[in-house]
């Protein structure tokens, strides 16, 4: 798992990515029994947005990633929210069976993967992580809607349209978050003998024309952030597109697919 999302796209992805619903975190709990006995590895961590409210129903959370930058971020948010029970470790999928070494057999209540799983080898995390869990834990794959250029409402069409010409070709990346990536998951979590179940949350929140900006910006690497005024470029693009207004409704679907552990 590598990603590339250091320096600003880190500062664009906590200030702009969605965090999650409370009812999403609750269904997560619920599906493995989490309480504050348990701990909780928030693999792809990013900078919290996962990790800090999952902290709230567990005794302890490690957030894992593999930039430092998005750490350093999701460290700091932790600590200006008063949350003590969080620890942050630089590491991807390839690290979980060191993570076996360090916290012992059947130590993990769940392993999170969000909104990461298109960048880690899902059948060796899969494998890796059975020691780990607890009976009745497991592995939850959570995605947090489809990439807001690629979703079928009229501004994502014009959101679309202006990343298009921006980069210069047409742009079709999902981030697995279909239903071809979701079958993937599936596929993979029933193969490496988990009991699979799946669930999701439906809200309605505000949109805004930065946050869309700021959305794309935070799915790019840092090796290919356009330069400022290419960006001021887009931001007005984008404007123009939606013919002035600043804020939409984004209808998000969270989805959730367990992969939940035996004894």
């Amino acid at each position: 798992m590598a990603t590339g999302f250091g320096g600003e796209v880190a500062t664009y992805y906590a200030r702009h990515r969605r965090g999650y619903p409370p009812e999403a975190v609750d269904a997560l709990a619920a599906a493995f029994g989490l309480g504050p006995d348990d701990t909780v590895v928030d693999l792809g961590c990013g900078t919290g947005q996962l990790s800090i409210p999952l902290a709230d129903r567990v005794g302890a959370v490690v957030g894992m990633d593999p930039e430092p930058d998005m750490l350093a971020i999701a460290r700091r948010a932790a600590l200006d929210r008063g949350t003590a029970n969080t620890t942050w470790a630089l590491g991807s999928d390839s690290d979980v069976s060191a993570l076996f070494r360090l916290l012992g057999e059947g130590s993990v209540g769940a392993l999170t993967v969000a909104v990461a799983i298109h960048f880690m080898d899902r059948d060796a995390l899969f494998e890796a992580a059975r020691p780990l869990l607890r009976s009745g834990g497991g592995i939850a794959v959570v995605t947090n809607g489809e990439p807001l250029w690629m979703q079928d409402t009229e501004w994502s069409i014009g959101l679309r349209g202006c990343l298009e010409r921006m980069v210069g070709h047409p742009v079709t990346g999902r981030c697995q978050t279909d239903e071809d990536g979701r079958r993937r998951n599936r596929e993979a979590l029933v193969r490496a003998g988990y009991r699979y179940e799946e669930t999701s949350v439906r809200y309605d929140a505000p949109l805004t024309v930065d946050d869309m900006v700021g959305g794309v910006f935070s799915a790019m690497s840092a090796e290919r952030l356009p330069t400022l005024h290419q960006r001021a470029e887009f931001a007005a693009d984008v404007r123009d597109a939606l013919d002035g207004v600043d804020v939409v409704t984004e209808r998000v679907i969270v989805r959730l697919q367990y992969g939940i552990a035996g004894s």
